[in-house]
């Protein structure tokens, strides 16, 4: 496992904004401000080459071209709720990119596996074969 950043790192890397949310909520969607919008610097965070790379490709569309993370969280109607949603997305989204992919060990069949195969090839040839027209000699 490689080393995620600290809360400190996180916190100064990041800026919060929140927005006018959508969907169902009444009056209190067009008064209050409740989504929230975590924007990270991950050239701040300080990772690691290949964390950034896996980074790139776990986040997608939420990292910009200019390396700014933007997670927009409004599953919640109260500011408190998303801002812990928004920051549980991070924490995820940066342990799925500090994880490694297991290395492949590459196998190979053993010589009777590989002659059973090639019977097996054989036998079907001949079902095949048999099912020709049939000559009358």
């Amino acid at each position: 496992m490689i080393r995620l950043p600290d809360a400190a790192t996180i916190d100064a890397a990041s800026e919060e904004r929140f927005l006018a949310a959508t969907g169902p909520g009444g009056q209190n969607v067009n008064k209050v401000a409740t989504a929230c919008q975590l924007r990270v610097d991950v050239f701040a965070l300080g990772l690691d080459p290949e964390t950034y790379r896996r980074l790139k490709l776990v986040a997608g569309s939420k990292l910009t071209a200019s390396g700014t993370l933007v997670i927009t969280a409004r599953r919640y109607r109260t500011q408190e709720s998303n801002r812990a949603d928004a920051r549980g997305r991070l924490d995820e989204l940066l342990k799925a990119a500090a994880t490694r992919e297991a290395r492949r060990v590459k196998t190979k069949p053993s010589k009777a596996a590989k002659a059973r195969r090639v019977d097996e090839k054989k036998g079907r040839s001949t079902v095949k074969a048999g099912r020709g027209k049939v000559k009358l000699d």
